[in-house]
């Protein structure tokens, strides 16, 4: 099963975001190097990485977002007609 990342704070997603980018980047050079165990592990990481941001920027724009009786839409703006 996936790594349930959806029970951890703001800051705790962030230090594990940290700590497996860290994770990462070693991977990537012992591939270069040619001292890989399992290289499928690059994928899993990369793709743990991208549910940790999309986790980290939930919950950003969910502590950024107003009250929903302050929240107003911008109104559109027509673009101008040529005369002709």
């Amino acid at each position: 099963m996936k790594n349930s990342f959806k029970n951890l704070s703001y800051q705790e997603l962030k230090v594990k975001r940290d700590e497996l980018t860290r994770k990462y980047m070693d991977l990537r050079f012992q591939m270069v190097i040619g001292h890989v165990d399992n290289p499928l592990q690059k994928r899993v990481m990369r793709r743990q990485l991208a549910r940790l941001n999309t986790l980290i920027t939930m919950q950003e724009s969910v502590n950024q977002a107003l009250p929903a009786s302050k929240q107003r839409l911008p109104a559109k703006k027509k673009p101008a007609r040529k005369k002709a």
